[in-house]
This record gives structure tokens, C-alpha cells and sequence, in this order.
């Protein structure tokens, strides 16, 4: 007999993506979703398996990561975030919980998502960054890379910026922002921002090695614009290596009722 659901539960979490394989569930792997769905059973051993709205890649983090599942206990939101805080390893953290309507699914109610993507420029390592941030030693054209960074704006066919599993027939997806920057806070810091309604598989770590081969003169200015227009992964850079990315936040059209914590989101960018 099939459980009575008597609501969903829509989750923020927060995540340090380098001791797991991604993001989805995966036979003989340890994943976020499965720690997480782990955890739940805890609390609630009939709940359905949690819906995550971007499958991060193996090693690749997050702080505005949104699940959803439906369960059949009656648990407030606070309930939620502080139980499952207890059963989870130290690496993730709920950062909020919401009610929504039984079969929310995130993905369906996703506007935007932003990316971060962050590389140290140092002739040595920094053990405070290592797990979060791309060293490279050679310097960066900062106008050069922003100015390929600029013919990634608009909506057009992203076939050539994917991975080799993606094998996706839709790959249009709209790109609204991507700034290329030093870190305010930190100068040997530079930090790409990227908006976007979808992104590929792979495809912002790809973007990421192809405007730094850019900056550092191993590949000719202008590849995004040829990329874009051959449609083949060879007119680009490098894949930029997982541990630099960060899932930063989701935009959804709707986030639900009786939030614990509240979280002040960040204003669109759309």
C-alpha cells in the first residue's frame, strides 16, 4: 500500500562537494542525495526520495542547493532543518526548510541559477583555498577574458560546451550574466559569476577553462563566438578542474510557506 503523503518539504542546503560523487543518488557511490536521503528516513522512513534541482558534479559545492521531498509525519520546518542537521555529515548543512504541496518538484519552478567559479593566482598553494578555489600560477588578461566573457551573453546553441556523457538534443540555454572580477576581499582571488536559465553538463567548467586559457594566451581570443557558431567541443579550452565551482542560488518562482530560518535571497540579476 502506497504511503499517504501529507506534505512536501522544500530544503536548502549547503555543501563542501569534495568528498562525495555529485550530487544525484548513485549505486556504489557516496553522494549528497544520499546522505541526505539517509537522513530523512531517520525522521521519516516513508518519505519519497528527495528531487534535486541542479546535479552538481562530483567534487563541485554548493550554498543554495534546493531538494524537495513529500512525507508523511507532520514535522514543522524547524523540526526539519534541526533533525536532519544531526544525522548529516559535517560536509552538508541544511540552511533552510519550507512547506510546499505534495510532488514539488524544484526543477519544474526553477527561473535562474548562478554559478561562482574561483581561482587563486599564486605562485604557491593556500591551504584555506585548496578545496574551494583553482590555483593557476600564470597571470590573467582580465579585460580579455571579460570581453569573451561577453559574447557568452543571449540565448544560443551550447552543443560544443558540454561533456561527452551529455547527450541532450535541447542544448539552447540563455545566459543573462557573466562577470569576470578580483575578489574584493582578496586581490589573488578572481571570481566568475554566471546567471543562466539552464546550464549543461559541464558546461560552466568548460566556460571557465576556455576564458582562462584565453587570459593566459594558450587559446586565441574569440573561441566562445567560434564555439558558438561550430558547435564542436575543440574550438574551446581546458575543463576547468570541479573543485573551483560553486552552486551559489536558484532562483524559484515559488519557495513556499512557513520558512525556518528565513533567508534573505539575492536579488535577480534577470
Amino acid at each position: 500500500m502506497s504511503p499517504t503523503f501529507k506534505a512536501g518539504v522544500l530544503l536548502k542546503l549547503a555543501y563542501d562537494g569534495r568528498e562525495f560523487s555529485g550530487m544525484a543518488q548513485q549505486p556504489h557511490a557516496r553522494t549528497i542525495a544520499g546522505e541526505l536521503a539517509g537522513a530523512i528516513e531517520t525522521m521519516d522512513p516513508h518519505a519519497n526520495a528527495p528531487r534535486q534541482v541542479s546535479r552538481t558534479d562530483a567534487g563541485v559545492h554548493a550554498r543554495g542547493q534546493r531538494v524537495a521531498f513529500d512525507t508523511t509525519r507532520d514535522i514543522p520546518s524547524r523540526g526539519w532543518v534541526l533533525g536532519l542537521t544531526r544525522q548529516l555529515p559535517d560536509a552538508i548543512a541544511v540552511v533552510a526548510a519550507a512547506s510546499v504541496p505534495v510532488g514539488f518538484d524544484p526543477r519544474r519552478h526553477a527561473l535562474q541559477k548562478t554559478y561562482r567559479y574561483r581561482i587563486l593566482h599564486s605562485p604557491v598553494r593556500d591551504p584555506f583555498l585548496d578545496r574551494t578555489a583553482w590555483r593557476i600560477e600564470q597571470g590573467l588578461n582580465q579585460d580579455c577574458v571579460q570581453r569573451e566573457a561577453q559574447d557568452l551573453l543571449g540565448s544560443h546553441d551550447f552543443a560544443a560546451f558540454r561533456g561527452a556523457t551529455d547527450e541532450r538534443t535541447d542544448t539552447t540555454r540563455t545566459i543573462r550574466s557573466a562577470d569576470f572580477r578580483r575578489d574584493t576581499a582578496d586581490p589573488r582571488v578572481w571570481n566568475f559569476d554566471i546567471t543562466g536559465n539552464r546550464f549543461l553538463y559541464h558546461m560552466v567548467r568548460i566556460i571557465v577553462g576556455t576564458l582562462v586559457d584565453v587570459g593566459r594566451g594558450r587559446t586565441n581570443p574569440g573561441a566562445v563566438r567560434s564555439a558558438l557558431a561550430s558547435r564542436h567541443r575543440s574550438d574551446l579550452g581546458m575543463t576547468a578542474p570541479a573543485h573551483g565551482l560553486e552552486l551559489m542560488h536558484v532562483e524559484l518562482d515559488e519557495c513556499g510557506t512557513d520558512e525556518w530560518p528565513q533567508v534573505d535571497e539575492p536579488t535577480s540579476k534577470a
